[in-house]
């Protein structure tokens, strides 16, 4: 299959629930975990932790319906407000909020969790802490300037994307001219964390390949201070899964802030 018939995440979208099984579950076949989940988590946590990142508001536009990434950055942020640009998703989200029957099981992440922050009694209040911190699912249109138009947003003080950036660009002029819209959405003072997969093309969700924009290193650290942002922490981790289902070589995560 050649890329022009990869299916294009903001205008086919994805079965929201399959995607969450082969990347995020805990299925015995699923090889993603130490990539997909924990060394982000792992990343987040000492983020987080060095007390800088945190304040009233954090928005959340990341690909699919996973949540994982937001356990530890409840307890920094008063609220979450989430940004999805496809209503399953949104279901998908709301199902898991609501504990309603055949919601996602998310119950494997405390296994990370304990390990992170050294505790046993985590998963009933963490899984409260973030529902309840969650405070908003929003519909968003990547075309618009403005992703929630009609509707502004308060500025927030921290922007987190998951794997959202290269799903929804065809190429480097729309990753960053998406990246701005994000930009957009934060204080002056605000912090912008981006995780994404390295120089990838595809993914599989079921029987659909998923286009991925292909972008490497030195192609994020020159767009970032090109949009006069600092990068802070920066940190590659090398694929350690073996499967033909997505072809990235390595997961970034990176934090950064506005030159003052």
């Amino acid at each position: 299959m050649d890329s022009s018939s990869h299916k294009f995440y903001p205008v086919h979208g994805f079965d929201s629930r399959e995607h969450l099984e082969t990347y995020f579950s805990n299925r015995p076949d699923m090889v993603f975990g130490e990539d997909t989940m924990k060394f982000p988590m792992e990343c987040l946590h000492h983020a987080f932790s060095e007390g800088h990142i945190k304040g009233d508001l954090l928005i959340d536009i990341s690909a699919g319906s996973f949540i994982h990434h937001l356990y530890t950055a409840s307890g920094f942020f008063k609220q979450i407000l989430v940004l999805k640009c496809s209503e399953q998703c949104i279901m998908e989200l709301n199902r898991w909020i609501n504990t309603r029957t055949g919601a996602f099981d998310w119950s494997h992440i405390m296994t990370y969790m304990k390990c992170l922050e050294g505790s046993s009694d985590l998963c009933q209040d963490k899984d409260m802490t973030l529902k309840t911190a969650i405070t908003k699912i929003m519909k968003c249109d990547i075309d618009k300037e403005n992703l929630t138009d009609p509707e502004v947003l308060p500025p927030a003080d921290c922007v987190i994307s998951m794997y959202m950036l290269e799903t929804i660009s065809k190429d480097q002029a729309d990753y960053i001219k998406t990246l701005r819209n994000f930009i957009k959405l934060l204080k002056p003072e605000g912090y912008l964390i981006v995780i994404g997969c390295l120089n990838t093309t595809y993914g599989m969700v079921g029987q659909d390949k998923v286009h991925v924009f292909k972008y490497d290193e030195n192609f994020v650290r020159k767009v970032f201070p090109s949009e006069g942002f600092i990068i802070d922490h920066w940190a590659v981790h090398k694929r350690t899964s073996v499967s033909d289902i997505t072809d990235y070589e390595a997961i970034l995560f990176i934090t950064a802030h506005r030159e003052c």
